[in-house]
């Protein structure tokens, strides 16, 4: 996993973008009830390939289950901004290796923003939109 630094960045942009490094982080471990506790109850999201929005029990499910196991990340910050204290919203880019099953790895790219909101001293994923781009085969693997 690489996290790219973020000189320039606050205290508290660094916070929320480690936040998201965490994030990717729990997709690697699968876990669902980890995952659950990141999003906020009222999340919705929009992977932009898709007509409709999802909720946050289809969030969950898209790296759980028979979805493609995340094996490897690189993220890469565009843009940390944080409103009063409260509300964050970050612009990325992205590229993992994903493992589907009884397949090939793919490398898989893409861009996303998302929206925290800054709850108990921790920030929440209320939302997300971006574009994955179609997968590739793995030969250059992210790791």
């Amino acid at each position: 996993m690489t996290d790219h630094p973020v000189t320039g960045f606050s205290p508290e942009q660094q916070e929320l973008w480690q936040r998201v490094n965490d994030l990717w982080s729990l997709s690697l471990e699968r876990n669902a009830e980890q995952i659950r506790s990141t999003l906020h109850p009222q999340y919705v999201g929009w992977d932009m390939n898709q007509p409709t929005t999802h909720d946050r029990e289809a969030a969950i499910q898209s790296v759980l289950g028979d979805a493609p196991a995340v094996t490897g990340y690189e993220l890469v910050p565009l843009s940390v901004q944080v409103y009063d204290h409260t509300v964050g919203v970050v612009h990325y880019m992205y590229s993992a290796s994903v493992t589907p099953k009884n397949a090939a790895p793919l490398t898989v790219t893409g861009k996303w923003s998302e929206v925290y909101l800054r709850q108990d001293s921790q920030w929440v994923m209320v939302s997300v939109s971006g574009r994955p781009e179609s997968p590739t085969g793995d030969s250059n693997a992210v790791e």
